[in-house]
């Protein structure tokens, strides 16, 4: 037993000292190692060009918000198969200004030493569209894995939706009124006259001679 003993220690030695050492720089060869699991590494690559620079020059005078409920029905291509829906409720708002570079010379006249008349343009929608952040899908049926063709058409025909919305509901004519309030007292702070401001007149047209 003990000549077994002396035979054995060597390999125990050995044994101990090998998993003493594993434990000390094993996990740095594991790091090293090419199957080791690594932290992913993103590069990005930009090539930006400029391609237009435009001078801007709208005046945006009021900004209407809309919120609307919009149940949308495509009807199916075969007889057979239920027309697919979609049911949002959708955020949107529109915004009216006025564009400044539309304003001639001839637009600003003086009238003796106290009056300044200015013809603005005409009131523009100058943009409308769909708030995504306040908007959200409420229900789908019948797409049959078209849900996201569904639900865009559905968000286009919402955006069309506010931009109706924004004109019957005088956003042209809010726009014009907010110019006269907004641009009439800045004027008269910078020439220290009685400034008028208004759209165009309109020229009647001749009636049809019989």
């Amino acid at each position: 037993m003990p000549r077994l003993f002396r035979r054995l220690l060597p390999l125990l030695l050995l044994t101990a000292l090998g998993v003493f050492l594993w434990r000390k720089i094993g996990p740095t060869l594991t790091g090293l190692g090419p199957l080791s699991a690594r932290e992913p590494q993103v590069t990005v690559t930009h090539n930006t060009v400029l391609t237009q620079v435009e001078a801007l020059g709208k005046l945006e005078l009021v900004r209407y918000r809309f919120k609307d409920v919009v149940e949308y029905k495509k009807s199916s291509k075969y007889p057979f198969l239920p027309d697919a829906k979609a049911a949002l409720i959708v955020g949107g708002e529109a915004v009216g200004c006025l564009d400044m570079r539309k304003i001639r010379p001839q637009d600003v006249t003086f009238e003796g030493d106290s009056v300044v008349r200015v013809v603005l343009p005409a009131p523009e929608l100058c943009s409308f569209q769909v708030d995504h952040k306040q908007s959200r899908v409420f229900s789908t049926e019948n797409t049959f894995f078209q849900d996201a063709q569904v639900v865009d058409e559905a968000y286009r025909y919402a955006e069309a939706q506010v931009r109706r919305s924004a004109l019957q509901s005088g956003i042209l004519a809010e726009t014009q009124r907010n110019a006269q309030l907004i641009l009439a007292p800045m004027l008269r702070t910078l020439t220290g006259r009685r400034v008028i401001v208004g759209p165009a007149l309109q020229v009647p047209a001749e009636g049809r001679k019989l």
